[in-house]
C-alpha cells in the first residue's frame, strides 16, 4: 500500500554533512508520522528523529543540535539533514511512516541506507 524510497546515504568523514531523503508513494494518510530509525552493528534499531504531518518533531539525544528533520506534505517526502557527523552515528538509516485513519494504523519500513562516516 505504502512505498518508501530512500537516497542520500553515503560515506563522509567526521565532521561533514549528509541528508537523506525519503518520498513515500502509494495509499497515504493525510494524518501520519514520518520518521528516521537507525541500526548500527551490534545495536537495536532506534528512533532519529521523527515528524508528524501537524508538524511536532521529536529527535534521539545523541542527535539534538546536529540533525534536523523536515517534510513536504504535499509531496509525502521527509528529509534528514545531518551536520556535525561523528563514527558514532554510522549505521543503516530507515524511513518508517505510520498513518492514522480511525482504528487503522498501517506503518511502512523503508529499505535501508548506508551512513559511514570514517574518523
Amino acid at each position: 500500500q505504502v512505498q518508501l524510497m530512500e537516497s542520500g546515504g553515503g560515506l563522509v568523514q567526521a565532521g561533514g554533512s549528509l541528508r537523506l531523503s525519503c518520498v513515500a508513494s502509494g495509499s497515504i494518510f493525510s494524518t501520519n508520522t514520518m520518521a528516521w530509525y537507525r541500526q548500527a552493528p551490534g545495536k537495536q534499531r532506534e528512533l532519529v528523529a521523527a515528524r508528524t504531518s501537524g508538524g511536532s518533531t521529536s529527535y534521539a539525544d545523541s542527535v539534538k543540535g546536529r540533525f534536523t528533520i523536515s517534510r513536504d506534505n504535499a509531496k509525502n517526502t521527509v528529509s534528514l539533514q545531518m551536520n556535525s557527523l561523528n563514527p558514532e552515528d554510522t549505521a543503516v538509516y530507515y524511513c518508517y511512516y505510520k498513518g492514522y485513519a480511525g482504528t487503522y494504523f498501517p506503518s511502512y519500513w523503508g529499505q535501508g541506507t548506508q551512513v559511514t562516516v570514517s574518523s
